[in-house]
C-alpha cells in the first residue's frame, strides 16, 4: 500500500521585491541604540549601566575601525558598488554620520545627567578642576610630579617638528602654545598615557578628577616659559582590518605581527572625536593633518571614551550588577558523597548539555580538559580556539600537562581572530614552549569553530570524546556571554569531527560529514534544504537564535518559507537585514532581540515540530562570512530529552516581555511591552537552581 506524502507541492517560484533587505550597517547601529537603552534604564543597577554605556563605546570603536574603514575603501576604489539595500557607500556613511551622532547624544545625555550624579550618590564624585581648592590642586600637583610628568612626552609641531603620529583610539590633548619672547603660536599635542589609571583620587576618597584633566591644569610644567593660550581633548579611531594576503605569506604568524604593526602606524583615521569647545583653527589642523572631512568629526559633550568608566568601582546597595550569581555544576555532573564525576563515563551514557553562564564552565568544559590531562587512557586532546582566556588559564595548563605526560596535544589557534591577534600569538607560543602541536588554520579562512575531541583508549579499542560549543573557550566570557554546548560520544560525530580536525592540520578535501555541517562546505547548502524542508510542509516551523542575519540567500530562503505558509520565529541579538511581517513576503515571520545582562551568544537552529524535528547548534551565524569564508561547525542534538530542553529554553526567548524588542517592517525596533514580566535570563537561573520546577519555568 502506497503510503501518501505529507509534503506539498513544491511552491511556484515568485519573484522577490529588490527592497526586501535592510542596511547591514544601520542594523547594527540598531543594536548599539538597543544597548544604550538599558545605560538610559534608571531603574537598572548603577554599575550594570555604566557597563552598557562602556559597551556601546567599545562597539562603537570597532564599528568605526572595520566597518566604516571598509566603506571609505570603496569610495577611494570609485566602483559603483552599493549594499544589498541598494545604497552606495557615500550614502551609508552619511546615515552613519546621523546615527552615530545620535547614539552620542544619547550617551553624553545619560552620563552627564544620570551617571555622574548616580556616581556622586555611591561615594565616587567626579569633579572639575576647576571648582578644586588650592590645597586639593596643591595635592594633584604632587601626585602628578610623582606619578604622571615622568611618562608624558609633549611632542612640538614646527619646521623642525612634523606633525606626530596619533596613535589609534588614544586620548590626546591639542595645546596651543605661544612663546612670549616670539610671540609666535605653536601646536603640540600630549598624549594621556593608557596605562594609567583613568581618574585620579582626592585624599576624602570620594572625589575623583579625570586624568586628562589633571594632564591639562599641570600643562605649563610641560611647556616651561610658554605662554597656554589652549587646550582641547580629542581622540582618533583608525583602519584596524587587517589586510592579510595569508595566500602569500609563508609564515601566518610572521606575517599577522607585521600587518599589527603596519596598521597600528599606518592605519588611515576615519573619525575624529573632539570636545564641543575646540576652536575652529585647530579643528582645521587636525583635519588637515589627519586627512579627514568635516563628516568625520563628532562632538561629544561627555568625557571621551567612555570604556573608561569600567574602571571605576562603586559601592552600595544601589552600585550592585545585579543579584549575585553563582553558576551552577550541571546535575549530571555533581559528584557524590565527595568523589569526583567519572566525565567519560557520564558522556558514555548519553550526550550532556551545558548551558552558561547557568551551568558552570569550570565543573564542565574545564573539568573534562583536566580529567582528560590527569586519565593514563586518554591518547590525544584536538582543541580549536578562536579567543581564549590565556596561557595561564586553567585549560592552557591542562593541556600542558597532558603534553608533558606524552599525550599527543594538537591546539588550533586562529592567529586572525580579530582584536585578539596579538593576545593569541602570545597563547600559541607558549604552548608551543610546552611542547604542544600548534596550528593556524587554513589560509584564506578563519577558524572560527569550536571543538574539541579526546581520544581514550578503552579495552583493545578507542573511543572518542567532543564537546562542540557556541561559545569560546574562555572562563571570563563563559560569566557574561550565553552560550550552549554538546559532550558527546556519538561515533558519527566524533568520526566526523577527528576528519575536520584532520582537514585543519593537514592536507585534506574532506567535503562530505556523517551529521556536522561544516562550513565552508556543508553549511550553507545545508541550512537551505532544512529550510526549504519547511517550505513544503503543509505547517512548517522554523525558529533560528543567532546573532546576526545577513545572508541574502538564507534570508530569501525565508522569505520563501513564509509565502508557502511556513511559521518562522527568529531570534536575532544584532544585525538583521531580513524584513518581518511584510504583506505577500514575509506576514509569517517574526524577529526579535533580546538584551539583557548576559550577551545573547547561542547558535541554535530548530526545524519542524513532533519527533521528527531537527534541533542544531554551533558557531556559526547567518553572515556571508561565517557560511563561506570561516570554518565553523554546527551539530544536531539528537537526544530527545536534549532537544525538550532547548525547545524550552527557546519558547522562554519568545515569550520574554522583559528583555525582548521587536523589528517591525520598516526597520524600527521596539521594545515588547511588559505584561507578565517574564525576563528569560532570571527565568533560567531559577530553573537551573531548580527553583521553580521545569513545567513552572515552561509555563512562565
Amino acid at each position: 500500500m502506497a503510503v501518501k506524502s505529507t509534503l506539498r507541492p513544491a511552491p511556484q517560484s515568485r519573484a522577490l521585491p529588490k527592497d526586501r533587505f535592510l542596511n547591514r550597517e544601520l542594523s547594527r547601529l540598531d543594536f548599539d541604540s538597543r544597548v544604550l537603552s538599558m545605560a538610559e534604564d534608571n531603574g537598572r543597577p548603577l554599575a550594570e549601566r555604566i557597563r552598557f554605556l562602556a559597551i556601546v563605546s567599545d562597539g562603537l570603536d570597532d564599528f568605526f575601525q572595520v566597518r566604516v574603514a571598509g566603506l571609505h575603501e570603496q569610495v577611494d576604489a570609485t566602483l559603483s558598488l552599493t549594499s544589498s539595500d541598494g545604497m552606495t557607500p557615500e550614502a551609508q556613511l552619511d546615515r552613519i554620520g546621523d546615527r552615530v551622532r545620535d547614539l552620542i547624544e544619547r550617551q553624553s545625555a545619560t552620563f552627564n545627567a544620570d551617571i555622574v550624579p548616580a556616581l556622586g550618590d555611591a561615594g565616587f564624585k567626579l569633579v572639575n578642576t576647576d571648582d578644586l581648592s588650592e590645597a586639593d590642586r596643591d595635592l594633584l600637583t604632587q601626585v602628578f610630579q610623582e606619578r604622571i610628568f615622568p611618562v608624558l612626552t609633549p611632542l612640538a609641531v614646527d619646521p623642525a617638528h612634523p606633525f606626530p603620529y596619533i596613535s589609534n583610539l588614544s586620548l590626546n590633548l591639542a595645546v596651543m602654545v605661544r612663546d612670549p619672547m616670539r610671540h609666535k603660536q605653536r601646536f603640540a599635542r600630549v598624549k594621556v598615557p593608557p596605562l594609567l589609571p583613568r581618574f585620579v583620587g582626592l585624599p576624602d576618597g570620594e572625589r575623583f578628577v579625570a586624568l586628562e584633566q589633571v594632564i591639562a591644569l599641570h600643562l605649563p610644567a610641560l611647556f616651561p616659559g610658554m605662554e597656554i593660550t589652549s587646550h582641547h581633548f580629542f581622540r582618533v579611531t583608525r583602519d584596524a582590518d587587517l589586510d592579510l594576503d595569508d595566500d602569500e605569506a609563508e609564515d601566518l604568524m610572521a606575517a599577522v605581527q607585521a600587518e599589527l604593526v603596519r596598521k597600528g602606524r599606518k592605519g588611515r583615521a576615519v573619525r575624529l572625536e573632539v570636545g564641543p569647545d575646540m576652536s575652529p583653527d585647530v579643528l582645521f589642523l587636525l583635519l588637515r593633518e589627519l586627512e579627514l572631512g568635516s563628516e568625520d568629526v563628532y562632538s561629544v559633550s561627555g568625557m571621551l571614551d567612555f570604556t573608561g568608566l569600567l574602571s571605576i568601582q562603586v559601592h552600595g546597595p544601589k552600585a550592585q550588577i545585579s543579584r549575585g550569581w553563582m553558576p551552577s555544576t550541571q546535575p549530571r555532573l555533581r559528584s557524590e558523597g565527595g568523589t569526583p564525576v567519572d566525565f567519560f563515563g557520564v558522556i558514555r551514557d548519553r550526550d550532556l548539555l551545558v548551558h552558561h553562564p547557568y551551568d558552570s564552565f569550570e565543573t564542565s568544559v574545564e573539568a573534562f580538559v583536566e580529567q582528560a590531562a590527569r586519565d593514563k587512557d586518554v591518547l590525544a586532546i584536538k582543541v580549536a580556539m578562536y579567543r581564549t582566556s590565556g596561557p595561564e588559564s586553567p585549560i592552557a595548563r591542562a593541556l600542558k600537562s597532558a603534553a608533558q605526560a606524552g599525550k599527543q596535544v594538537v591546539a588550533l589557534v586562529e592567529l586572525k581572530a580579530r582584536g585578539d591577534e596579538q593576545a593569541n600569538i602570545v597563547w600559541a607560543k607558549a604552548l608551543e614552549a610546552a611542547g604542544i602541536h600548534v596550528v593556524y588554520g587554513l589560509v584564506g579562512l578563519k577558524t572560527h569553530a569550536k571543538l574539541m575531541l579526546v581520544v581514550r583508549q578503552e579495552g583493545a579499542g578507542v573511543r572518542r570524546y567532543a564537546h562542540i560549543g557556541t561559545g569560546n573557550y574562555n572562563a571570563a566570557t563563559a560569566g557574561m556571554f550565553e552560550d550552549i554546548a554538546l559532550f558527546t560520544a556519538d561515533p558519527d560525530v566524533t568520526a566526523d569531527i577527528a576528519e575536520l580536525f584532520n582537514y585543519l592540520t593537514g592536507y585534506s578535501r574532506q567535503t562530505k560529514y556523517r551529521k556536522l555541517l561544516v562550513a565552508p562546505t556543508t553549511l550553507r547548502s545545508g541550512m537551505l534544504k532544512l529550510i526549504q524542508h519547511e517550505a513544503l510542509k503543509p505547517e512548517g516551523r522554523i525558529v533560528i537564535k543567532v546573532n546576526n542575519l545577513v545572508d541574502p540567500e538564507v534570508i530569501d530562503a525565508l522569505y520563501r518559507a513564509s509565502q508557502a505558509g511556513a511559521r518562522i520565529d527568529l531570534i536575532v541579538r544584532g544585525i538583521c537585514c531580513l524584513k518581518p511581517g511584510v504583506p505577500g513576503l514575509s506576514e509569517g515571520i517574526r524577529v526579535r532581540s533580546l538584551i539583557g545582562q548576559y550577551l545573547e551568544h547561542s547558535r541554535i537552529f530548530g526545524y519542524g515540530t513532533g519527533p521528527g524535528r531537527h534541533i542544531l547548534i554551533g558557531s556559526s551565524d547567518l553572515m556571508p562570512r561565517n557560511l563561506d569564508r570561516r570554518v565553523e561547525a554546527v551539530v544536531p542534538v539528537t537526544d530527545p530529552d536534549l532537544k525538550h530542553e532547548i525547545e524550552r529554553f527557546l519558547e522562554l526567548e519568545l515569550a520574554d516581555d522583559t528583555l525582548a524588542w521587536e523589528l517591525a517592517e520598516d526597520g524600527t525596533w521596539s521594545k515588547v511591552a511588559a505584561v507578565r514580566g517574564a525576563n528569560t535570563q532570571e527565568l533560567m537561573q531559577r530553573a537551573t537552581l531548580r527553583i521553580v520546577g521545569a513545567e513552572g519555568v515552561a509555563a512562565a
